[in-house]
C-alpha cells in the first residue's frame, strides 16, 4: 500500500495543476470575450460615425438629384443660345436657393477669365428665375472655381460622366458641369455655404440628433477645426472638450479637410452590461473550480486516511494476534504438565490451576471487547441511559481501583463537589469511560505518577476531569487520539501495551449519552480530559412508574467500539 503514496501525490499535484490551468485559460478567454464585446461595440459606433459624415456630404448636394440624367451638350446650346438654363435645370436651381445651406448660386462658363479681371459674373435669381450679371461676389467664388478646374485638368480627358462634385473644404461646393461626349467642360456651378447656418444650426442640430447624450450613445462627439483649435459643434454642449480623453478621429469625405470628428467613448451601458455578465462568469467558474478542488482534496485526504486506518488495522491485528497466543501458550504449557501427571504436589497444583482460570479469564475478556467491536458495528449495542448519581458512580470506582492504582506508585487527588445533580447516562458506559481515561493516565506517565479526578457541577451541566503529569501530546495527535486504531508515535507509546480502541471508545460513548469531550495537553506537561453531561432537571425527574429512559435513546445503538479496563 505504501507504494502507491507517491502516485496518489504526483495525481494529486497533476489534478491540481489541471483544475488550476483550464480555469487560468477559462478566466483568459472571459476577459477577452469582455474586452471583444467593449471592442466590437466601438467598431459599431466608428461605422455610425462614418456614416454620419457620408449623410451630411449627401446633405450638400441633394437639391441636384438628377441632375445625371441631364444632356449637358443641349444644355449648352440652350445657353449659348438664351443665356439662361432649361427649364429642368431652373427647377433644380430653384430648390437649391430655397436651401438655408446656399448663400448664393453663381455660374461662370468654362474658358471665363472674369476672376482674374474681376468682371461680374452670372449669380442665379430664383425671382424670374434668372442669371444676372453681379460684380459684388467674394473671394470665396472664385476659389472654389479654381479649386475645380484645377482638378478636373487631370481628369476631363477620361472622365465618363456629365458632373463633378468637388468641395472648397467647409466654404463652397462647386459642381462642374462636363459634356463626356467632347470631353470637354461647359461651366461651373459655385455655392458658397452659408457659415452661420452651418456652424450654428445644421451641424450641432445633426450632431445631437443622431449621437445625443453620452449615456444614450456610449460616446462623446466634437467637430473640431484643427487649423484653429475651434470647437464647432458637439453631440453635448454640457461636456467640456479635452483632447486626453479622444480615443478615435474622422475625417469627413473630399469635403470640410480641416474639420475632424473626435470621438471619446464612455462605453457605459455596454461596459456595466460586460462588467456583469463577467463577474457572473467569474463567480461561477470559482465555485466550480473550488467545487473540484474541494472534490480532488477530499479523494486525496479520504484515501491518505483509508490507507492510514487500514496500516492502524493490521497493526492491531498483529498486536491482538500476538496478546492472544500468550495466554494459550500458557494454558497450553500447564496443560501439558497436569495431563503428563508430572505435577503431584497439591499447592502447585492449585498455582497451576490457578494460572489457567486467570489466563482464561484474561483471554475471554479480551474475546469480549473483539465481540463488542463486532456488535457495534453491526449495530447491535445498545444503551439503557436512566438518572444516575455519577458521584456514587466516582467514589465507587475509586474505592474498587485504589489500591491498584497506588500500588502503581501515583498519588491520587480527588475534588469532587458535596452536591452533584443527576444525570441521564447509562452505567455501563459511563464506567467504561472513567475506567479508560483512568487507565490512559496511568498507562502513559512515566516520571511524575499524578492522578487527579474532579467532579463539578454547575446548574446545567455535570463536568468530569481526568488529569495527568505524563507524557502529554502535541496538536497533531490531539486532533487524532479520538480516531479507531489511532496511537501516538513515541517511546513510551511504542512500550506500552494497547489497541488503539480506547479513547475512540470513549468519544463515542459520551456523544451517545450526549455529552461532550475535550482534551488539553503540552508535550512533557500532562493531559486533561474535560467530560460534560446535562445536568437533569429534577423537578421534571419522573415518578417511579414512569419509563425513565427515553425512547430515542434507548434504541441508538454504539456505532464504534466499547472497552473495559482490565
Amino acid at each position: 500500500m505504501k507504494r502507491y503514496g507517491s502516485l496518489r501525490w504526483i495525481l494529486l499535484a497533476a489534478g491540481v495543476i489541471a483544475i488550476l490551468g483550464i480555469t487560468g485559460m477559462n478566466v483568459y478567454s472571459l476577459y477577452a470575450l469582455h474586452e471583444n464585446a467593449i471592442e466590437s461595440d466601438r467598431e459599431n459606433k466608428k461605422l455610425q460615425i462614418a456614416e454620419f459624415t457620408d449623410k451630411i456630404r449627401y446633405r450638400f448636394f441633394k437639391q441636384f438629384y438628377g441632375l445625371s440624367s441631364t444632356d449637358i451638350k443641349r444644355l449648352q446650346d440652350h445657353f449659348q443660345e438664351t443665356g439662361q438654363f432649361t427649364k429642368d435645370i431652373t427647377k433644380l436651381l430653384n430648390k437649391a436657393a430655397t436651401d438655408s445651406m446656399y448663400k448664393n448660386i453663381y455660374f461662370i462658363p468654362s474658358g471665363s477669365d472674369a476672376c482674374q479681371q474681376r468682371d461680374p459674373i452670372l449669380e442665379y435669381e430664383p425671382t424670374d428665375d434668372q442669371f444676372r450679371p453681379d460684380a459684388n461676389y467674394t473671394e470665396v467664388v472664385c476659389d472654389g472655381m479654381g479649386i475645380a478646374r484645377t482638378q478636373m485638368k487631370s481628369l476631363i480627358s477620361d472622365y465618363r460622366y456629365n458632373n463633378k462634385v468637388i468641395f472648397d473644404s467647409h466654404r463652397s461646393l462647386t459642381i462642374v458641369l462636363v459634356n463626356p461626349s467632347a470631353h470637354s467642360i461647359f461651366g461651373y456651378l459655385i455655392m458658397p455655404f452659408n457659415q452661420d447656418f452651418l456652424r450654428n444650426s445644421f451641424l450641432p442640430r445633426k450632431l445631437a440628433e443622431k449621437f445625443g447624450t453620452p449615456e444614450q450613445s456610449g460616446l462623446n462627439v466634437w467637430l473640431r477645426d484643427w487649423t484653429n483649435n475651434e470647437i464647432i459643434a458637439s453631440s453635448d454642449t454640457s461636456l467640456t472638450y479635452d483632447r486626453e480623453k479622444i480615443q478615435f478621429e474622422q475625417n469627413f469625405p473630399d469635403f470640410f479637410d480641416y474639420w475632424k470628428m473626435e470621438v471619446a467613448f464612455t462605453n457605459k451601458s455596454t461596459v456595466a452590461t460586460s462588467n456583469a455578465s463577467l463577474v457572473k462568469n467569474l463567480v461561477i467558474l470559482g465555485a466550480a473550480m473550488l467545487l473540484l478542488l474541494g472534490a480532488l482534496v477530499f479523494l486525496f485526504i479520504s484515501a491518505q486516511k483509508e490507507r492510514a486506518l487500514a496500516e492502524r488495522q493490521t497493526d492491531f491485528l498483529a498486536n491482538v494476534t500476538h496478546e492472544l497466543k500468550t495466554p494459550l501458550s500458557v494454558m497450553q504449557a500447564a496443560g501439558e504438565n497436569l495431563a503428563d501427571g508430572r505435577v503431584q504436589d497439591e499447592n502447585r497444583l492449585k498455582n497451576y490451576g490457578t494460572h489457567i482460570y486467570n489466563e482464561a479469564v484474561r483471554l475471554r475478556k479480551m474475546i469480549d471487547k473483539l465481540l463488542d467491536v463486532a456488535k457495534a458495528n453491526a449495530g447491535q449495542s445498545l444503551i439503557e441511559p436512566k438518572p444516575v448519581n455519577i458521584r456514587k458512580q466516582v467514589l465507587s470506582y475509586l474505592d474498587e481501583h485504589r489500591t491498584y492504582i497506588e500500588n502503581k506508585g501515583f498519588t491520587i487527588d480527588v475534588n469532587i463537589a458535596e452536591r452533584i445533580p443527576t444525570v441521564m447516562v447509562d452505567v455501563d458506559s459511563f464506567d467504561t469511560i472513567l475506567s479508560n481515561l483512568v487507565e490512559n493516565a496511568v498507562k502513559y506517565s512515566d516520571e511524575e505518577k499524578y492522578l487527579g479526578i474532579s467532579l463539578q457541577s454547575d446548574e446545567e451541566q455535570v463536568e468530569l476531569r481526568v488529569e495527568d503529569h505524563g507524557i502529554g501530546m502535541s496538536g497533531k495527535n490531539m486532533s487524532q487520539i479520538f480516531d479507531k486504531f489511532y496511537r501516538a508515535e513515541d517511546t513510551l507509546t511504542a512500550k506500552t501495551k494497547g489497541h488503539g480502541l480506547g479513547l475512540s471508545i470513549v468519544k463515542n460513548l459520551v456523544e451517545l449519552n450526549r455529552g461532550t469531550i475535550e482534551v488539553q495537553s503540552e508535550p512533557g506537561e500532562g493531559s486533561l480530559f474535560i467530560v460534560q453531561f446535562p445536568a437533569l432537571d429534577e423537578s421534571k425527574e419522573p415518578s417511579s412508574g414512569e419509563d425513565t429512559v427515553p425512547s430515542e435513546i434507548r434504541s441508538e445503538s454504539l456505532k464504534e467500539e466499547s472497552e473495559y479496563v482490565s
